[in-house]
């Protein structure tokens, strides 16, 4: 009996739908990488309407680890190792492979999503992480689309509408919990310095720091509040501004242990003892706090917990669960060490 042979018709179809020859067609089936990615995309949505999978994703779905994209935004770098840390530890304990890269915001709002999105369909991947990025719905659908997963650690944005799964700790708790501790200690003069001023993260921190205060019946100081970058640099200049007032601040909140560091440096260099004449509280409960001089009190982040948490629930995802919650958010913990003491007299 006669071998019936379909790749012949299948490659005449899609070649007509897209408008390339039939060699095209053979060229994208088989990954080759010498056709122009506006083509490419052309045979692959002709693919997709036929719902045709080559030989090659049809492989890489039913064969061999789960494969998961990580995208790392701006972030102070000890934050982002300890979330990374968590999600490769757990990537070994289900048989994942974890493809990581980093974009800056800028060139995150640059890059073609619809390509990116298409690429990972190719490769086979099934989902991807963000980790403090911001991309917008429309970014977002261009995954969704082609049913990969999407799942974001600490957005800088607030979730467009109809949401999508996101995973963070408890910021607004843990910024009351670490002004708190500054009010039990008898200082009144509180600064706060944050990061981007749409962050979330951020601004859940700061409003848990209002919360504070209000709840003392501390006088809110506007000029005591500035918002930056997650980054020591963006500590140091606000920390000279604050400092630099007619009535500094006894205590600074700094809303990530990278800002800290900034501050401990304009401290050490205006010649002001931490935490005799200045203490200082900072954020995430990163390795940093016990490598610095003195040791720094901070709200602990549970990271790689947050990170086994994200990589746990793209995976459910991916596979067409419905998580329990859109966010999750994990507990924080104030750490006290040498870094915050009674206001001076």
């Amino acid at each position: 009996m006669p071998t019936t042979h379909r790749s012949k018709p299948i490659l005449a179809t899609v070649a007509a739908l897209a408008g390339v020859s039939a060699p095209t067609v053979s060229k994208v089936i088989n990954g080759r990488d010498d056709v122009a990615d506006a083509t490419r995309l052309r045979v692959q949505a002709a693919l997709d309407e036929l719902g045709y999978r080559s030989p090659m994703q049809r492989r890489t779905r039913s064969t061999g680890p789960a494969m998961i994209d990580l995208v790392i935004g701006v972030h102070d770098g000890a934050y982002s190792m300890e979330i990374l840390r968590g999600i490769l530890d757990f990537a070994v304990d289900v048989d994942v492979d974890v493809v990581v890269s980093s974009y800056t915001p800028d060139k995150l709002s640059r890059v073609d999503h619809d390509e990116w999105a298409e690429r990972m369909k190719e490769s086979g991947r099934s989902g991807i992480i963000f980790v403090t990025s911001e991309i917008t719905i429309d970014q977002l659908n261009a995954f969704h689309r082609r049913e990969i997963a999407v799942l974001v650690i600490d957005p800088l944005n607030p979730p467009p509408p109809g949401g999508y799964a996101s995973v963070g700790a408890t910021n607004w708790a843990g910024g009351k919990a670490a002004t708190e501790h500054l009010l039990d200690l008898g200082h009144e003069r509180i600064a706060f310095l944050g990061g981007p001023a749409a962050a979330e993260c951020s601004v859940a921190r700061l409003h848990g720091y209002l919360a504070a205060l209000m709840g003392r019946g501390v006088t809110t100081r506007q000029d005591y509040i500035l918002a930056g970058a997650f980054n020591q640099k963006s500590g140091a200049e606000a920390s000279r501004e604050v400092l630099a007032l007619d009535e500094p601040p006894t205590a600074i909140f700094a809303a990530s242990d990278t800002i800290a560091l900034g501050v401990l440096e304009v401290a050490r260099n205006r010649g002001l003892r931490v935490p005799d004449d200045l203490s200082v509280v900072g954020f995430d409960g990163t390795p940093l706090t016990e490598q610095t001089l003195p040791r720094l009190t901070s709200v602990a982040q549970p990271l790689q917990e947050m990170g086994r948490a994200a990589l746990r629930g793209v995976l459910r995802l991916s596979r067409g669960e419905q998580l329990d919650s859109s966010h999750t958010e994990l507990a924080t913990e104030l750490v006290v060490r040498e870094s915050t003491a009674p206001p001076p007299v």
